[in-house]
């Protein structure tokens, strides 16, 4: 009683005190009841409680809910049948409502059923025995009704603890009961009240995908009764519901596909295809609009594979999908976008024709059905072009609607290079100049209206990779309209992003100099009019000094004072200092065309303005520089290492880090304390690393010796990164580093004569076992591959010979480890980890075979039979020992995934699981 005065106050703080730390309290309060095994006496009795408020009874009927799925092993045996009536008398009296409480109430009941045998449940089951209970007390069959719909829905419900096989089970007691479910509904069906729940409850039986036949389906009451209401204003929504489930039923695996289920595909299709006329219905409610252009959407995907076969049939449902398609309203027409796309990947892809024979006839139907979709494709591209553009009140827009803006550009971009895919991108191209060419009205004579011209060039800048380099029809047209535009800055962002797209093109037009300097004055404009038109421009200053180097290379000279505008700051451009890597990326690629004798030339300019930034702040004395924020040194650093990963001249930049590693000493010297500086500096060193490789002479010692002397001091993760950099570059394998234990890998695959004999060796061991668990999914990977890496060293033959030390070492841990790793796989780690764990603890058991096996076999016996059942550890360690034989990794991850879905079920399982698999010796990091 004390305790559930205490919830009614605690509410009533919750909801209503004015002070934030009272409230506070009281949710504090209320989530600690909640986790107790008090919750359920309390919340049931306040449930039973007449005086229960409404801000009671959701609580109250929440956390029951909430304590049947996931703490209903807290209970003993005897205690179901009583909390199955007591859920049972709550149900019948919330069967008229609050509906959220009714709800509640109900999943309780249906995640009860999901816990609970058959057998145990008895009265034949579940379904059965709702049968019984609306028999028995028709007056309370609403309430009924809504535990009949949640049920199917629950056996998908992870947030059950219910083991995996119980909820096969769960999921096999139902289809067994289907025919049964749809009685009890087709009876609950003749009450007109009743109607819309029935719906929506044939809704949810469906989405269990049992095989029942077309044939059956096709003139069933609930199926008949959906379809006639589908026009009624008051069942409309439900009737939508069941045959978009019943248009998805007849494609699933279960139901025996598109063959067996054809006679109701032909009763849903006519009757979906009568409704096409209001989808121009000017006075249907839009929410009605949309459902039934869901309907047709729903028709399309899942139809999808007959409607490219291409027959008349088929593009009647084109036609109407191309009239969704048509809809002013965005939300409506893009329900279709999901269907251009799977159909243009059916009419492209090569494996949808393989059934036709050979070549010959193959091709035949390719070009036949591309043929056929021509014209569909081709008012596509005309329908969602318009959608991106600009609104008029653009600049008011908020923030939320300017990314739902953005989105939609991008989907109808996505839905372009559909359309180019069948069309061809130069018959795309044509289709969107004619767009471009009518927008010119707009803004020409007078007119300055640049919206259409900027959605025009939107849409072609999308297609551009289908563009053929050689196009010389529309694309000369193009170009010349750019240089014609109007620099409003979002018009000219889009007119910057343009040039880049086509900078290919650019490189093999017949006019390129002239084309390239006229193109090269209008990134200028961009560089100079915004920030976002200045991104755009120095992106695709990138790409064209990428793309045509060829042809720039000898105009270095020309280029590089955009590169110092750039980077210096000065005049009138509006780059940021992020923007002008771009450009430094730009100028070096140039440089990497030049012959070695130049390019060094040029890469003591490119460095120079940057070098002089960088030198005046190290000049200022190290006082200063210690105090000067991080930014400031490493905007310069940061280009610099653009310089050396872009420059592929390797003598000339081992020549320019070994010049300038005097500043960089400095830097490293002064600022080894900041780890922002650090990393950007390691950045700048890895890349002189990998361009110069072995040319970097004895600047790579100076550069080891002092990281690794500033590590001992610093710890500075970036300095392990660096060193394992080195290792790769002057090794034969070029691995990916990580931090310190994939550097320790990287020793083991590379030099393990260096490191595995060596006293490092057993206490980075050791410290791997104490950082298995850490919750840091980077350092976790790197020490599961670690140790992945010491259990696969007899895969390589220069570490066959180490065998005998790592077994040493390995041996006498190797109970502790195999502890760990199935802790790891059962909830000390997160389930998205499981598969690099599983490797693992593979490795280990092929490498120590049925030593490990034993070692598996004793850390799963600790866990409580409470928890884990025998025949779920025999599964387990069976399929350990498979794939330790040889057998499939892939057979292995299905156990797993049980064994700790079956450990994670809910908060109580987990602790007493990590509690009995956590060795005392080591200070392991407790899951929360």
């Amino acid at each position: 009683m004390d305790h559930q005065n205490a919830v009614k106050e605690a509410l009533n703080a919750l909801y209503h005190h004015p002070q934030d730390e009272v409230r506070s309290k009281a949710d504090e309060y209320l989530q600690g009841i909640q986790r107790s095994i008090d919750a359920w006496q309390v919340a049931d009795n306040l449930l039973h409680d007449p005086t229960s408020n409404m801000e009671t009874l959701i609580f109250c009927s929440q956390t029951l809910r909430s304590k049947v799925q996931r703490d209903f092993e807290e209970l003993p045996s005897e205690a179901f049948r009583p909390l199955r009536s007591s859920l049972n008398t709550l149900l019948k009296k919330f069967h008229s409502g609050p509906p959220k409480v009714r709800t509640q109430i109900s999943i309780a009941v249906a995640a009860l059923a999901v816990q609970v045998p058959a057998e145990d449940w008895g009265d034949g089951g579940i379904v059965n025995w709702l049968r019984d209970e609306m028999n028995s007390h028709p007056e309370y069959i609403p309430g009924f009704l809504e535990l009949l719909s949640v049920l199917p829905e629950e056996v998908y419900n992870y947030k059950i603890a219910a083991r995996p096989e119980r909820r096969r089970q769960f999921e096999k007691e139902l289809t067994s009961q289907m025919e049964l479910a749809l009685n009890i509904l087709t009876a609950c069906s003749k009450i007109n009240e009743l109607k819309e729940q029935v719906l929506e409850a044939f809704a949810s039986w469906l989405r269990l995908r049992h095989g029942i036949p077309g044939s059956v389906l096709a003139s069933h009451p609930l199926v008949v009764a959906a379809l006639s209401s589908l026009n009624s204003e008051l069942l409309s929504e439900a009737a939508v519901n069941v045959v978009s489930e019943l248009i998805h039923y007849t494609t699933s695996g279960s139901s025996g596909g598109i063959l067996v289920q054809m006679p109701l595909i032909q009763v849903l299709v006519p009757q979906v295809m009568s409704l096409k006329e209001q989808l121009q219905d000017p006075s249907k409610d839009e929410e009605d609009v949309k459902a039934i252009a869901r309907l047709f959407a729903d028709m399309g995907d899942s139809y999808v594979e007959l409607i490219a076969t291409g027959s008349d049939e088929s593009m009647v449902i084109v036609n109407a999908l191309l009239e969704v398609a048509s809809h002013p309203e965005y939300d409506i027409a893009s329900m279709t976008f999901n269907f251009w796309h799977s159909l243009q990947v059916i009419l492209t892809r090569r494996d949808s024709y393989i059934s036709f024979g050979d070549e010959v006839s193959i091709e035949a139907e390719r070009s036949r059905r591309l043929l056929v979709f021509r014209p569909a494709y081709e008012s596509i591209v005309s329908l969602v072009s318009f959608r991106v553009q600009y609104p008029q009140d653009y600049q008011n827009l908020s923030i939320e609607d300017l990314k739902d803006f953005k989105q939609t550009r991008y989907a109808v971009a996505d839905v372009l290079i559909d359309a180019a895919s069948v069309l061809g991108g130069d018959a795309t191209l044509k289709i969107l100049y004619v767009k471009l060419a009518e927008a010119q009205a707009c803004w020409g004579n007078g007119h300055s209206e640049w919206r259409p011209a900027e959605a025009a060039l939107f849409c072609i800048k999308a297609v551009s990779n289908y563009v053929s380099d050689v196009e010389a029809e529309v694309m000369p047209k193009v170009m010349s309209l750019l240089l014609e535009l109007p620099h409003q800055p979002q018009l000219l962002q889009t007119v910057c992003l343009t040039i880049g797209a086509y900078s290919k093109w650019l490189d093999a037009a017949s006019d390129g100099l002239p084309l390239l300097s006229s193109v090269m004055k209008i990134l200028m404009h961009g560089m100079g009019t915004s920030e976002d038109s200045a991104a755009a421009a120095a992106v695709a200053f990138r790409h064209i000094c990428n793309d045509c180097r060829r042809k720039l290379c000898g105009y270095f000279d020309d280029l590089f004072p955009i590169y110092h505008r750039a980077v210096i700051g000065e005049g009138s451009f509006r780059i940021s200092a992020e923007d002008s890597l771009h450009v430094v990326e730009a100028l070096s690629m140039v440089i990497t065309e030049l012959p070695p004798d130049q390019a060094k030339q040029a890469l003591e300019k490119l460095c120079m303005p940057v070098v002089n930034s960088l030198q005046g702040v190290i000049n200022q004395g190290p006082e200063i520089l210690e105090k000067r924020p991080a930014r400031e040194l490493t905007v310069h650093i940061d280009r610099l290492a653009y310089i050396f990963r872009y420059v592929n001249h390797p003598e000339a930049v081992a020549d320019a880090i070994q010049r300038l590693w005097p500043l960089f000493k400095a830097i490293f010297d002064i600022r080894a304390w900041d780890m922002r500086t650090m990393e950007s500096l390691c950045r700048a060193c890895k890349y002189a690393v990998r361009t110069s490789g072995r040319f970097m002479g004895i600047t790579i010692g100076a550069m080891l010796e002092e990281i690794q002397a500033l590590y001992q001091q610093h710890h500075q993760p970036c300095f392990l990164y660096l060193s394992s950099e080195v290792i790769k570059e002057f090794t034969a394998r070029p691995d990916i580093a990580d931090d310190c234990f994939l550097l320790a890998s990287r020793c083991i695959r590379y030099c393990p004569q260096l490191f595995i004999p060596s006293a490092v060796f057993p206490m980075l061991v050791d410290c791997s076992m104490i950082g298995i668990t850490v919750q840091h999914r980077e350092a976790s990977n790197s020490i599961l591959t670690f140790l992945s890496d010491i259990f696969d060293i007899a895969k390589s033959s220069v570490g066959e010979q180490y065998l005998s030390i790592r077994d040493s070492v390995i041996i006498p841990r190797g109970a502790s480890i195999s502890r760990i790793l199935i802790a790891s796989l059962t909830g000390a780690l997160p389930s998205s980890r499981l598969e690099t764990v599983m490797y693992a603890l593979l490795a280990l058991t092929r490498a120590y075979g049925a030593n490990a096996l034993e070692w598996a076999k004793e850390s799963v016996s600790l866990i409580p039979l409470t928890a884990v059942t025998e025949v779920e550890r025999a599964r387990f360690f069976q399929a350990l020992s498979d794939a330790a034989s040889g057998i499939d990794i892939n057979a292995l991850m299905v156990p797993v995934e049980e064994l700790s879905d079956v450990c994670r079920r809910n908060r109580t399982v987990q602790e007493i699981v990590q509690g009995a698999l956590r060795p005392h010796e080591l200070n392991l990091i407790t899951v929360s």
